[in-house]
This record gives structure tokens, sequence and C-alpha cells, in this order.
């Protein structure tokens, strides 16, 4: 295991001269993609952020403009600041909000970029060279670990892929090859390890020692992170980001929340209703400005994912701000029942401390003109008939509302190699 920092210099600057490093960069990305990029072009003009007042005057960018010039000038839009020859990466978004995906370019200097990113978040986790990184990911166009896998090189690590596998080839060439680190979703990782144990094999006997998980909030939420730790005997580590984006932010060995890559984003945290700044702590919507992807850059983002910033200094002498339980939810996926706001992933994190849960689902539907919850759990062989009502107990605890809980047969629910969709909406 090799601890330490990514970029020592970088990641213990003073704040001061991290905003005066950050205001630079966005001058220079601006003067590099303006005229060139149709899109910004027609959104910015002529105006360049010559203050931290300016760059807020600049208008944010959101997911649906994008789907929108894609599919007005397709395939790929206008966001394009360079001729078509120099882009070698093609991605795509998941598509798991049901929406069309939106295709993302990157040239090889916003790869190599890509891959400086996840040296951060590698070296958080105390990667380095030694380890055996395997990737539980199917290398589709959906990026997922594809920048993970590039970034290995960054620290030194050996990559271990784990395409074109099935659940159980994936476990045993992993255990085969003496994988010290294990990236997928936190969802997958629930999965290895319940086969493993219908397997009759202890992953936490391996050479495993640190997972890295993205595409789900879970491995922030410590119901979730608890059972991953103790199925695998390893540390756990959580990791911020999206495709069309990039890497946002990872955890370090403190485990006290994803530090944001500064020196490589601007972040904003604003009311997703007024669209105004929030004030310090409070939670909203993160706003996100990459530096490095001039390409196919994203002015002043609208992520829709909610969060709330911590920047009390962290035990591990990294002055970047940190999302206090890292991403905290969807704006769009916030359900109101009976006037308390609730999130999926608060649900999961009581779920996830009841070992007898081995999947689940959430069912929402209108009752009486108001929204209602049904959650549907599959236990594990052995468990205790009440399982659905200490389970129901809990989360009114926790919730301060009543769901319903309902037991359903073994392997009835499905699984999720990727992003997880236990989310269902009715039309009860």
């Amino acid at each position: 295991m090799t601890l330490g920092f990514f970029d020592p210099i970088a990641e213990t600057l003073e704040r001061s001269r991290l905003r005066e490093l950050q205001l630079r960069r966005v001058q220079d990305l601006l003067d590099e993609i303006l005229p060139r990029n149709a899109f910004y072009a027609s959104k910015v003009g002529t105006e360049r952020a010559r203050t931290w007042d300016d760059f807020e005057q600049l208008p944010f960018t959101t997911k649906s403009e994008i789907a929108e010039d894609q599919a007005t000038s397709p395939p790929f839009g206008t966001n394009l600041t360079y001729p078509i020859e120099r882009y070698t990466r093609f991605h795509q978004t998941s598509g798991t909000t049901g929406k069309a995906p939106i295709r993302v370019l990157d040239t090889e200097q916003s790869w190599d970029w890509w891959a400086k990113c996840w040296g951060h978040v590698y070296r958080g986790a105390g990667v380095g060279p030694g380890d055996r990184v395997f990737f539980a990911f199917s290398f589709g166009p959906f990026i997922g670990f594809w920048a993970a896998y590039e970034g290995a090189r960054t620290v030194g690590a050996m990559t271990l892929p784990g395409g074109g596998m099935q659940t159980e080839q994936r476990l045993n060439f992993m255990l085969d090859n003496d994988a010290t680190v294990l990236c997928c979703t936190p969802t997958y990782a629930l999965r290895l390890a319940e086969l493993a144990e219908q397997s009759g094999i202890d992953p936490a006997a391996t050479k495993l020692r640190a997972t890295i998980h993205a595409g789900e909030p879970g491995a922030s939420v410590p119901g979730v992170r608890a059972r991953i730790e103790h199925a695998f005997g390893a540390r756990c580590y959580d990791h911020t980001g999206m495709t069309e984006l990039g890497a946002t932010g990872f955890t370090c060995h403190e485990q006290a929340g994803p530090h944001l890559i500064e020196t490589e984003f601007v972040f904003e945290v604003i009311d997703p209703t007024t669209l105004r700044a929030v004030p310090s702590g409070a939670q909203g919507e993160l706003v996100a400005t990459n530096l490095g992807r001039a390409g196919m850059p994203l002015i002043r983002y609208r992520t829709g994912d909610l969060v709330q910033l911590d920047e009390t200094p962290c035990p591990c002498g990294r002055t970047f701000t940190r999302l206090s339980g890292g991403i905290l939810g969807r704006a769009d996926d916030m359900l109101v029942v009976r006037g308390v706001n609730i999130f999926p992933g608060a649900i999961e994190g009581v779920l996830r401390e009841f070992p007898e849960v081995s999947e689940f689902r959430i069912e929402v539907f209108s009752k009486r003109s108001m929204a209602e919850l049904n959650v549907l759990l599959e236990p594990r062989p052995g468990s205790e008939d009440d399982l659905a009502m200490r389970v129901a107990n809990r989360l009114n605890d926790r919730l301060l509302v009543r769901v319903r809980c309902e037991l359903v047969p073994p392997g009835s629910l499905p699984r999720f190699d990727l992003k997880a969709q236990r989310l269902v909406r009715r039309d009860d």
C-alpha cells in the first residue's frame, strides 16, 4: 500500500491561492474555446471572466441543453472546440434516467486530464506500485471505469480488466490473480460478496485491501460502506463524477466525505429553485466547471446532485473542500411522502444495516393523490419471519414516516452490474 498525495502542492494549497489558480484556469479555458466552440460562443459571446463576479454572470449549462443541441446537430452537437479529427475517445451517458444518452468526445489532452483526475482518486485510497486493480465492469460505451483503467498507470498500479465475464468468472479471476483493489459500483460489490458467500468463498481472506466505487452514492452511505467493508475485509472508498463532466472527487483514508478536486474544477452550490448561491454549509445543487477538458467543456454545469459542502480542514492535510455525506441524492429523485422529504439513498442506508436483506426495490405509487412507498425485501436464506416488520419499524424511526415493507422470494429481484435501478414508479 502506498500512502500519500498525488500532487502534494496542489492538494494542500491555501484557499486564497487555490481561488487564484482556479480563476486563471477559467480565463485560460475561455481564451481557448472562444469563439471556436459554437455552443459556448452562442451562450457566452465574447465575455471573459476577469473576476469572480464576472464568472458568476456566466449562464448555467444544463443536461437538457446538451441533449437538445445534439438532437439538433447530430450526432455530437456543437459543443466541440476543435475539428472532429482531434477527438480520439467516445463515450456516452448511461441513460438510466430514461432519457436518451448524451455523447461525449475527448481529445488526447482531455483523456490525459481524466487520467490525472483519477490519480487523485487512487492516491486518496493509498493505491500505488505493487497494487493490482480489478475492474468488475463491462467496458461498454458508458464511461464507467474506462477512465479508472487509464488512470491506474498514473500511480504505477497493475490493471486487471473484467469485461466480458459473468459474475462468477469475475470473482474467480479477481481471486486467482491476487487483486488488491476492486473497482465497481457499490451494488455490484455486494453482488460479488453474495455470490462468494453462496460459493463458500470468504473475500475477507484474500489479498483485497481496498474497494473503490462510483456510479452510485452508496460508498458514502454508512450502512452500505459498512456492509462492503465487512464482506471484503477491505477499506471502502467513494468516487464522484459524471461522464459528461469528469472525475470530480474522492475519499481519503479519513473517510470524512469525498474531497472535490478543486484544482481541476470550479464548484458552486445553488438553490435549485432560485438558482442563487446557498449559504456556506447549506444543502443545494452542485454546479461544476471542468478546467481541463477544453475539447468538449462544461461551464457552470448543473449536475442535479444535491450536496452539502464541508469546508473544515481534513485531518489528512488536504485543503480541498469535502462533500458531507457524499452525494445526498438527485434533485429529481427526491420523494415527498406525507410532507417528509426522502431520498432513495436514505432508505438504502437503513436497509443495508440488516444483513438479512439480500436485495430490495422501492416502489412509489399514489394513494388519494399522495405519494406512498412500498419496499420489497429479498431475504437471505434462514432469515426470521419478522424481518419486514423490523425493517419497517427502523425506517419509521429514522425517516419519521411509515413505509410498508414486504418480503419476496429469494432471487426474484434483479441484480445490476452498473448503476442499480431500484426505484420503480407504479401507476396504481
